[in-house]
């Protein structure tokens, strides 16, 4: 039987510029041995002993180095399964507004960004869970 864990945060980063939001993408870097060069927002392990929340804020700031002006915690998880080791994933789902203007300093396992509006964004994410998950921050945060 699969096991159920929840050891990956994801968050998700916006700013607003006049009437308009924008989302922070992060390209995988081309080295990165698991689905290189995809785009995707902010995700990272709960190390062992930390909670969910604290775990999307370090890993915010790791893969960013930005300020968070707000936080949310989104009513949404994304969830996939891995049948290297036969387990269903439970991704809890952050969100971070930050100031215009602001851009990150990306960590080595990401090669470039991109703030980008919702369509696009839509259109970038590769994983149905985190389309979902945008579409649950644009219209119960953002609009």
């Amino acid at each position: 039987m699969a096991s159920v864990v929840s050891r990956i945060v994801e968050v998700c980063i916006f700013r607003f510029a006049g009437n308009s939001v924008e989302y922070l993408l992060l390209k995988r870097g081309k080295e990165d041995l698991l689905y290189p060069g995809i785009w995707q927002w902010v995700t990272g392990t709960i190390l062992e002993g930390e909670r969910s929340l604290d775990a999307a804020l370090r890993e915010f700031h790791e893969e960013t180095g930005l300020a968070a002006n707000r936080l949310w915690i989104v009513p949404h998880v994304t969830m996939f399964y891995e049948s290297v080791h036969d387990s269903v994933h439970l991704s809890p789902l952050f969100a971070v507004q930050v100031e215009h203007g602001a851009d990150p300093v990306l960590s080595p396992e990401h090669q470039e960004f991109r703030w980008v509006p919702y369509a696009e964004a839509r259109r970038r994410l590769v994983w149905p869970g985190q389309r979902e998950g945008l579409d649950m921050v644009h219209a119960f945060i953002v609009t």
